[in-house]
């Protein structure tokens, strides 16, 4: 066991780095490309590391490779000490008044209409942080967020089998849209008035298709499923082509800029249905047990302060992060 630990203890820096690369594209090629290496060593430097270790780290999947339970556990490890040296990284730069390290966030798809806004003026005010953005659906953020990838998370339903802090900061209503011209554009409809109607939703595991699902069974409405869609932008073009109906955030279809909301995209309409907008918010989450940077914290703490130093930093004027997104 002891001489175990002094091989695990003299592990080469760059063998995990590959190992890092690997395990995060799934391929020795692309690891090898990124990390401007030929393929023949990343391979020799995953094999002497799984031998330092005595478990394999990766099996074939496809023309993937996956990690094994002992690679995974490694994930973790060495996401857990890139934490900890961001963390000394940054606190030296404390020592010194400084803010400068590593921001990750991690945004959940829809965030992506708003979160470039909030990013840009937090990094004008401070240049010396380098910001990661990784944008994935609900379920990519909940396992970046299970396996500690990432600083921050922005979402609208955070999961509660996780240990997290959450802090709302921003609304986020949901809202039908409509082909232009749909037969019911401008009135005041019940939702039953919808049945007939096919409807759109993102695909499983969106926060969005949660949250308008529970709304339905709520209603006792069960809507005519006609198609599972991937992006909200691929939802809007086929709306907007007549292939049905749809339940998305404002922020999709609307824009976020006081003076131009209500209007929506050439092709579509927001429908006046009863029990909509779905009132739901924005939340800012992380690890409790996981200890944040000081980039991280200054972070939590720009996007809790007075709208005018945020989000109307943004170009054309936005307002409203107390407000609503759209």
């Amino acid at each position: 066991m002891k001489q175990k630990r002094r091989r695990l203890e003299r592990i080469p820096p760059q063998q995990l780095r590959a190992f890092e690369a690997v395990a995060r594209l799934g391929s020795v090629t692309a690891a090898a490309a990124e990390l401007h290496v030929t393929q023949p060593t990343v391979s020799v430097q995953l094999r002497e590391l799984s031998a330092a270790v005595g478990e394999p780290l990766f099996e074939p999947a496809g023309r993937k490779l996956r990690l094994t339970q002992a690679g995974e556990a490694l994930q973790q490890t060495v996401g857990e000490l890139t934490s900890c040296w961001a963390r000394f990284d940054a606190r030296l730069a404390e020592i010194h008044g400084l803010l400068r390290g590593r921001l990750r966030l991690a945004a959940v798809t829809t965030a992506e209409y708003f979160v470039p806004d909030l990013v840009g003026p937090f990094a004008a005010a401070h240049p010396g942080v380098e910001i990661e953005i990784a944008v994935e659906n609900r379920d990519r953020v909940i396992e970046r967020l299970g396996r500690a990838q990432d600083d921050l998370a922005v979402m609208m339903l955070p999961p509660s089998e996780l240990p997290l802090e959450r802090v709302p900061f921003l609304d986020n209503p949901l809202v039908v849209i409509a082909p232009a011209g749909h037969r019911l554009a401008g009135r005041r409809v019940r939702l039953d008035q919808l049945a007939g109607e096919r409807w759109l939703m993102r695909e499983p595991g969106s926060g969005t298709r949660r949250v308008a699902e529970e709304h339905f069974a709520a209603k006792v409405f069960e809507p005519n499923v006609a198609m599972s869609v991937g992006s909200n932008e691929a939802i809007k073009h086929a709306v907007a082509a007549g292939l049905g109906v749809a339940v998305v955030s404002q922020l999709v279809v609307q824009p976020a800029s006081a003076d131009l909301a209500g209007l929506a995209p050439p092709g579509l309409t927001v429908l006046q249905v009863a029990g909509f907008p779905i009132r739901r918010r924005w939340s800012v989450v992380w690890r409790r047990d996981q200890a944040l940077t000081a980039a991280a914290r200054r972070f939590v703490a720009y996007l809790q302060e007075p709208p005018a130093s945020a989000v109307s930093s943004a170009p054309g004027g936005t307002s409203g992060r107390r407000r609503h997104a759209g």
